[in-house]
C-alpha cells in the first residue's frame, strides 16, 4: 500500500458524498492540496478531475462507491497547480466486525513516468510492426502463454529441488490462489494461543477456589500429621486425599505457566514466553516446593523419617498466594468475613499442635519423674494416666486418646486467644507458661486484626440501613425544632420514605458527577430512555438527546401532592412516566392524565 492515501466515511448517505475523514501527508504532497482543503470533501476526489479525466472512469468510481465494492483503474488527475499526472487509483472498502462497510481506503500511485515510457515504446512498436497487426496479437498471446507456462513449470520443478524453489519467481496468489481478504476496521484482537487461560475466566475462578480449599486442607492436615501422627504411618487415614492434593498442586503449576496476567502498565499479557518468565520469577519456587510428592512415599510403603514430615510444612507457604488474592474478593463482605474467621480458626489449630508438642517433649524427657505437665494433668482428670513404661499417646497403651488430647489442646489455645480461659487446662511448666504468654500476645494482635475487620465488614453490610435511620432521625429533629404542622410533617415523611424505597438513598447526580461527560451522557440516556423514546423527540438528533438526558431530573410525588399551581413560574417541563395526574380548577377535575 502506497503512502498516498485517504480514508472516507462509508456510513453516510450517498447525497453527502462519502466525506474524507483522513488524508496522508503523501497525498497532500502528490496533489498539492493541504489537509484542511481535502477534509470533508467527497471520496470520489472530484477536486482532482479535469478536461482530460475520463468520464467513463469517473462514472465507474461513483458506481463502486455506491455499491461499496473494490475499484482499480488508471485515470488522469489534475494537481492544485493544474498540472496533469497519471494516477493508479485503488479503492478498497473496509468492514467492521459485523461485516458492514464503514470506511473507504483510496490509494493514489503516480504512474506518469511509467505511462510516458509505455506510450513511447508503444508508438515505436506500432511503427515497427504496423504491417503485422494480426501477427502482433498472436505473438502477444504466445508471450503470455509462455510466461504462464514458465511460472507453472518452475513451480512444479521446484518440488524436487528445494534450493531452486527459493530462486524461482513466486506465483501470483491473486491468479492461482484465493483473493486477498478485505481489511477490517475494528479493535485488534489479542493474539493468544488456544492453550492460554484467561486469568479472569470462569474456569480459572473455579479452579482458584478449588486450590483455595486444597490449601486450607494442607494447612490443617500437615501440622496435625507432623505433631500428632509423627512417624507412625499406620494411623494415617488421609494418604489418598494427600496424594490427590499433591496432584492438584502439580496441575496448578502447569496452569500457571499458561495463565495470563496483568503487567505493571495495566496490559493483559498473552505471550507464553512472558508468562513463563513472570511465573518463574514470582511464585514458581514456592509452588514447586509445595507440590513435591512426599505422600507418594507412603503409597509405595517407603519408610519416612521425621525430617520429611518437617519438610512438608513448607507447603504452608502457599497461604501467601491466598493473601495475594484477598484483594480480588475484598468487595464481597461475606467472603472476606468467612476467610478472616477461617484464618483465626487455622491459627488456633496451629497453636494447638505446638501446645501438644511442648507437653509431649517434656514428658518424653522426664518419663519417670514428670507429673506436673498439662498432659499428665489431663490424663489424671480423664482417668487415663500416662504409664512411664508405655508409649506417650502413640498406640493407646497409655494416656488419653489422640482425639481427646487434640480437643483439649484446641480448647486451651482458643481460650487463650480469645482471653476467656477458665483454667481447667492450664500451663504448669516454664515452657508451657512461655508459650501461653506468646499465645496471649498473638491473641491481642488477632483481636485487633480479625475482629476489627469483622466489625468494619458488619458495619458496611448494614451501612445503608444505618444511613436510613440517621436520615429519618435528622428529619424528625428538623420537624421538631421548627414546629412544623402535622400535615406538613406527614407529607415530608411520606416523600422521604417513597424516594428512599425507589432509589435506596442513592443520589445519582452525586454519584455521577466525577465521571466524564461522555460516560455520564451514555448513563443518563440509558436511565431516561423511556422519556427519550417518546414521539416528541423522534426528530431530535443524538447529540440533542444526549444533552437533554443530562438535564432530566426524576422526581416522585406522593398521592395528593400538587405538582404545579396556577400562577407558579414554570421552570421545567414535566413528563408523567408512571401513575396518573389530575388537572383541577376550583376543586373540579378537568382532566386526568
Amino acid at each position: 500500500m502506497d503512502s498516498n492515501f485517504i480514508l472516507a466515511n462509508a456510513q453516510v448517505s450517498k447525497a453527502q458524498g462519502f466525506p474524507i475523514v483522513y488524508c496522508s501527508d503523501g497525498f497532500c504532497e502528490l496533489t498539492g492540496f493541504s489537509r484542511a482543503e481535502v477534509m470533508q470533501k467527497s471520496c470520489a476526489c472530484k477536486f482532482l478531475y479535469g478536461p482530460e479525466s475520463s468520464e467513463t472512469i469517473i462514472l465507474s468510481i461513483d458506481d463502486a462507491l455506491d455499491e461499496r465494492k473494490d475499484f482499480k483503474e488508471e485515470i488522469m488527475f489534475y494537481k492544485k497547480a493544474a498540472s496533469l499526472f497519471w494516477c493508479l487509483l485503488e479503492i478498497v472498502p473496509i468492514k467492521n466486525e459485523k461485516g458492514d462497510v464503514v470506511l473507504f481506503l483510496a490509494s493514489f500511485k503516480d504512474i506518469t513516468d511509467n505511462k510516458a515510457k509505455a506510450i513511447t515504446e508503444g508508438k515505436r512498436e506500432e511503427r515497427r510492426q504496423g504491417r503485422l497487426k494480426t501477427g502482433s496479437s498472436f505473438s502477444s498471446t504466445r508471450l503470455r502463454s509462455s510466461t504462464v507456462l514458465y511460472h507453472i513449470s518452475g513451480h512444479l520443478h521446484s518440488k524436487g529441488n528445494k534450493k531452486r524453489k527459493k530462486s524461482k519467481i513466486k506465483l501470483n496468489k491473486n491468479v492461482f490462489g484465493d483473493p486477498p481478504a478485505l481489511p477490517e476496521y475494528k479493535v485488534a484482537d489479542a493474539k493468544k494461543s488456544k492453550f492460554i487461560l484467561l486469568h479472569f475466566s470462569t474456569f480459572k475462578a473455579g479452579w482458584d477456589w478449588l486450590i483455595l480449599l486444597a490449601t486450607f486442607y494442607v494447612a490443617v492436615t500437615v501440622p496435625y500429621n507432623v505433631c500428632f501422627i509423627g512417624d507412625d504411618d499406620l494411623t494415617r487415614s488421609t494418604t489418598v486425599s494427600d496424594i490427590a492434593v499433591e496432584i492438584l498442586f502439580i496441575i496448578d503449576i502447569v496452569f500457571s505457566f499458561r495463565t495470563t496476567y496483568v503487567s505493571k502498565s495495566g496490559q493483559v499479557i498473552f505471550s507464553a514466553r512472558l508468562i513463563c518468565i513472570h511465573y518463574m520469577t514470582t511464585w514458581f519456587i514456592i509452588d514447586l516446593v509445595a507440590a513435591l510428592p512426599f505422600d507418594l512415599l507412603y503409597a509405595f510403603k517407603v519408610s519416612v523419617v521425621s525430617v520429611v514430615h518437617l519438610l512438608k510444612t513448607v507447603r504452608l507457604l502457599r497461604l501467601l498466594r491466598l493473601l495475594q488474592k484477598m484483594d480480588r474478593y475484598s468487595q464481597h463482605s461475606t467472603v472476606v468475613l468467612t476467610l478472616l474467621m477461617s484464618m483465626f480458626a487455622l491459627l488456633a489449630h496451629w497453636m494447638a499442635c505446638i501446645w501438644y508438642v511442648i507437653g509431649k517433649k517434656e514428658m518424653e524427657a522426664n518419663a519417670y519423674s514428670w507429673d506436673i505437665g498439662w498432659l499428665h494433668e489431663l490424663g489424671k482428670r480423664l482417668e487415663s494416666p500416662y504409664d512411664p513404661q508405655g508409649e506417650v499417646n502413640g498406640t493407646g497403651l497409655s494416656g488419653p486418646s489422640l482425639r481427646s488430647v487434640y480437643i483439649a489442646s484446641l480448647y486451651f489455645t482458643l481460650s487463650s486467644l480469645t482471653s476467656v480461659g477458665f483454667g481447667n487446662v492450664s500451663a504448669n511448666t516454664d515452657a508451657e507458661k512461655i508459650f501461653s504468654i506468646c499465645t496471649m500476645l498473638i491473641g491481642a494482635l488477632m483481636h485487633a486484626l480479625v475482629f476489627g475487620n469483622v466489625t468494619a465488614i458488619i458495619q458496611r453490610m448494614y451501612s445503608r440501613w444505618s444511613q436510613y435511620h440517621t436520615r429519618t432521625k435528622d428529619l424528625k429533629d428538623f420537624i421538631r425544632v421548627h414546629h412544623l404542622p402535622q400535615g406538613l410533617k406527614q407529607r415530608m415523611l411520606e416523600y422521604f420514605q417513597t424516594t428512599w424505597s425507589v432509589n435506596n438513598g442513592i443520589d445519582s447526580n452525586e454519584l455521577l458527577k466525577d465521571f466524564p461527560d461522555e460516560l455520564r451522557s451514555d448513563i443518563t440516556m440509558h436511565l431516561n430512555k423511556e422519556i427519550l423514546e417518546l414521539s416528541l423527540f423522534a426528530s431530535a438528533s443524538r447529540g440533542c438527546l444526549r444533552s437533554l438526558s443530562l438535564h432530566i431530573k426524576t422526581t416522585f410525588c406522593a398521592p395528593g401532592e400538587y405538582l404545579l399551581r396556577q400562577g407558579d413560574a414554570l421552570q421545567a417541563i414535566f413528563f408523567v412516566c408512571s401513575g396518573s395526574m389530575e388537572v383541577l380548577k376550583d376543586g373540579m377535575v378537568l382532566a386526568i392524565l
